[in-house]
């Protein structure tokens, strides 16, 4: 048995055995990831697709996804990788093949690697060892992530990130922790480090009944407003904001979307103290 130090749960895995991200385990007495290489999703798409809208608009990236996560929300849109053991997923790729892949696509506008779909940080080490790689050929590293990780793994990783997109899922502490079985604490903490060294977009998608008041977006803002770069200069209000609407997904398909005028409405209390606010799904 042995513990993980990925996210704030600290799992102890016995040999063999998963971590509650699914995509963790004991070998040797060593926590590993299980679905290192391990591929369910490869795609280009258009930068704005992670999203990211300030980080060279109208490129595409190549989009790498693999399985797990260490969040539980309800309306996952792609809960059949996140959830998954992997069991069903038998494509393995090396860093070294990932790169000569997205090398191919250069001519077709890609500017390099974007780890998203399912939470990359499960398998921190193969963003770690693949980004090394793709930096070292000049090409950009993209991180979609849910932000629940330890400041170490932030660590390690981000030297070779270029940008990222973070979800923030609510500014209440109760929802983190009994809708989505997460801690709003390790998120913020991993968000307020990244934006010292990286370009960083967030998003919140409005789920109704959730996080859908005003009240909640005026928290969310004056956070991100007072976010500062290494230097101590107060960058916040620079940071885009997405913010996207709901549609019934996995286990909350007894919601309704969430009302188009709500997430403009929405926008515009954001727009109060941030620069750069998007609309998605609307």
């Amino acid at each position: 048995m042995a513990v993980c130090e990925v996210c704030f749960r600290h799992c102890d895995i016995g040999e063999g055995k998963l971590g509650v991200c699914k995509a963790r385990t004991c070998r040797d007495g060593k926590v590993v990831a299980a679905n290192y290489g391990r591929v369910t999703s490869l795609a280009l798409d258009p930068i704005e697709k992670k999203p990211l809208a300030r980080f060279f608009p109208g490129s595409q990236i190549l989009s790498y996804g693999s399985y797990g996560c260490n969040l539980f929300c309800p309306f996952c849109q792609n809960h059949d990788i996140s959830r998954s053991d992997g069991r069903e997923f038998d494509d393995v790729i090396t860093p070294e093949d990932l790169l000569r892949i997205a090398l191919k696509y250069r001519s077709r506008g890609n500017i390099g690697i974007a780890y998203t779909y399912n939470e990359p940080l499960v398998s921190y080490e193969f963003i770690r060892d693949t980004a090394r790689l793709v930096n070292e050929a000049g090409m950009k590293n993209v991180l979609v992530t849910n932000g629940t990780a330890e400041i170490h793994v932030l660590e390690e990783i981000l030297p070779y990130i270029d940008a990222m997109n973070v979800d923030i899922k609510s500014m209440s502490e109760k929802t983190y922790r009994d809708f989505l079985k997460g801690d709003l604490a390790t998120t913020k903490a991993f968000i307020e480090r990244a934006a010292k060294d990286c370009h960083i977009e967030l998003t919140m998608l409005i789920v109704p009944g959730m996080n859908d008041t005003e009240d909640e977006m005026r928290d969310l803002i004056s956070w991100i407003a007072g976010l500062t770069d290494k230097n101590g200069i107060v960058i916040g209000n620079e940071i885009p904001l997405h913010i996207s609407r709901f549609f019934p997904r996995y286990r909350l398909t007894d919601v309704a979307p969430t009302d188009v005028s709500k997430i403009y409405a929405l926008a515009d209390v954001a727009r109060e103290k941030l620069k750069y606010v998007y609309t998605g799904n609307c």
